[in-house]
């Protein structure tokens, strides 16, 4: 059974910092292309940053030179270390997985308020 489990989402003010974990489990980890996306209330998902199995990274606009994607083949987990967030980056962040087949986890909730 596949499953993708995101993990620390949570409130932090403008300006602040979340790491995010997704944890891979029932797939070739390493065969996969990873990525992060992000669907706020009343708007559309939207692709964040993802990673290639060799570790290439490509991230939106709205979010360079704040977020930084990695993945760790050893431990099946993709992180997204989010620095200088905004009210604008809350949303619900949900990790993906692509080869051949994709799969979803179920997400977690990241507010940036004061």
């Amino acid at each position: 059974q596949v499953q993708l489990v995101e993990s620390g989402g949570g409130l932090v003010q403008p300006g602040g910092s979340l790491r995010l974990s997704c944890a891979a489990s029932g797939i070739a980890f390493r065969l996969f292309a990873m990525a992060w996306y992000r669907q706020a209330p009343g708007k559309q998902r939207e692709l964040v940053a993802e990673i290639t199995r060799d570790d290439n990274a490509n991230y939106a606009d709205a979010v360079k030179g704040r977020f930084t994607i990695s993945r760790d083949n050893s431990k099946n987990t993709v992180s997204l270390q989010m620095n200088s967030l905004k009210p604008e980056d809350t949303a619900v962040y949900i990790c993906h997985g692509k080869f051949i087949s994709e799969f979803w986890g179920q997400g977690t909730q990241v507010t940036v308020s004061s």
